[in-house]
């Protein structure tokens, strides 16, 4: 072998080196390393598998067919392998347990190292397998025995980064429009928003959270809701950037300024809904890149016998747009007209 005869190594020496076998002094595998480089070698997959015992690769399987939150977590997963020269091998099960299974003894069959189990809620889930033959670990989605270790975004600290934000800005009338009441991302975002609402001396505006869908239609249809309740209302956090938007929408029709008379915050970081939103839309990132990586490390260590069962709730972080600008010292919101009272939505 070229390599071995430019390192003056024996060719078992080399494939040991460039596989982090045995037991080789860092100066060999040093000069190993660079007379591979020399020479532009590339390991062959298949034999270093044969000596290894693993395929190098990984599956994903996930519930999320617009790829909204799967495709940032697969970025974020080969970030974090592709280092490693793992490759993903992405199924798409489109939320139908059968083909779940199907794509699960495929994975099996094509002898992958371990799986990364996707969604796009981050509601507790049925494990995808007894007795699965290779480790997994659950991304943007949990599962419900204790013997698994899930990832997730903690949607209770959003929340609360969302309320404080608003808070700083001055708005102290705050409402809360959200999804349906049977996800648990709605009850922990709404949570967070009343925990700190609370340690602020403060209520909802309104009197209660406003569920509905995850919707645009839901956000306009809420919004005027809202200011019924509340017409002095000046700051309205959102489940959703799609429900921002529609908030935004409703807010401009009723003659509401925003952020001069009512800031507004959304919840994802939905670029293509936050950066077209009319003001563009501060946010709250559930920061998926950062899950993804963070799922694919956690999948190696357990490869390599590293494995601690249990639910990690990741940081989200705030993403500040002009829709939560502060309002000018001395300014106060004005409502643009005095609109009659109804009751919200529960």
């Amino acid at each position: 072998m070229d390599v071995a005869r430019l390192a003056g190594v024996s060719p078992g020496t080399v494939s040991k080196a460039l596989n982090g076998r045995g037991s080789i002094s860092p100066e060999t595998v040093r000069r190993v390393q660079e007379a591979a480089e020399r020479l532009g070698y590339q390991p062959n997959a298949l034999a270093r598998g044969l000596l290894t015992g693993r395929s190098c690769t990984v599956g994903l399987i996930t519930t999320d067919s617009f790829g909204r939150f799967s495709i940032p977590i697969l970025q974020g997963a080969e970030d974090a392998l592709g280092p490693g020269s793992v490759s993903v091998l992405l199924c798409d099960s489109r939320d139908d347990r059968i083909r779940e299974q199907h794509y699960l003894r495929i994975l099996l069959e094509r002898r992958v190292d371990g799986i990364i189990v996707t969604g796009r809620r981050q509601d507790p889930r049925e494990p995808i397998g007894a007795g699965v033959s290779v480790p997994v670990v659950y991304a943007m989605t949990q599962s419900t025995s204790p013997a698994d270790l899930s990832l997730v975004p903690d949607d209770l600290q959003g929340g609360e980064l969302a309320t404080r934000h608003l808070l700083s800005s001055g708005r102290t009338k705050i409402g809360h429009i959200t999804g349906p009441t049977r996800f648990v991302a709605s009850q922990l975002r709404a949570e967070g928003a009343e925990k700190t609402l609370a340690a602020a001396g403060l209520t909802l505006a309104g009197g209660s959270v406003l569920y509905g869908e995850w919707s645009e239609e839901w956000g306009r249809q809420a919004a005027d809701m809202l200011l019924r309740a509340a017409p002095d209302i000046d700051g309205v956090f959102c489940g959703n950037d799609q429900i921002s938007r529609g908030v935004a929408d409703a807010l401009r029709e009723a003659g509401r300024r925003v952020p001069d008379e009512i800031a507004l915050v959304g919840f994802d970081n939905w670029e293509i809904i936050a950066t077209a939103c009319r003001p563009p839309l501060t946010t709250v990132d559930m920061n998926l890149r950062e899950l993804g990586h963070a799922a694919a490390a956690r999948l190696l260590a357990a490869i390599e016998g590293q494995f601690t069962p249990g639910v990690e709730k990741l940081p989200c972080s705030l993403v500040i747009r002009e829709s939560s600008r502060a309002r000018a010292m001395g300014q106060a919101a004005v409502p643009s007209g005095t609109p009659g009272q109804g009751t919200p939505a529960g």
